[in-house]
C-alpha cells in the first residue's frame, strides 16, 4: 500500500512540474515582480532577455507597470514596456 500511495504521489509531484508560467523580459532594463502563491510573496529580478519558468500552482504577479495579473501556470507571455504580452 505505501508503494502504490509513494507512486500516485512520485506522479502528481512530476506531473505538477511541468506546469509553469513561462516568462521573458524583452525589456532593456531588469524588471522585478512580485509573485504571491499562496500566502508567500517573492520579488524576483529578471534580467533584460531572460526567460524563467515560474508559478507552477498559479499565483498573482505584479509588474514594474504596477498591473497585477493572475497567471493559471500554463502561460507563455512576454514582458513588453514593462507590461505583459500574451503569447
Amino acid at each position: 500500500m505505501k508503494t502504490v500511495i509513494a507512486a500516485v504521489f512520485s506522479s502528481a509531484v512530476m506531473a505538477g512540474a511541468g506546469h509553469a508560467a513561462t516568462v521573458t523580459n524583452r525589456d532593456s532594463d531588469t524588471a522585478v515582480l512580485v509573485i504571491v502563491e499562496g500566502q508567500s510573496r517573492m520579488d524576483f529580478a529578471l534580467a533584460s532577455g531572460a526567460t524563467e519558468t515560474i508559478c507552477p500552482s498559479g499565483c498573482f504577479v505584479t509588474l514594474p507597470s504596477g498591473d497585477r495579473i493572475g497567471l493559471q501556470g500554463d502561460e507563455t507571455v512576454e514582458i513588453v514596456n514593462g507590461s505583459f504580452v500574451f503569447k
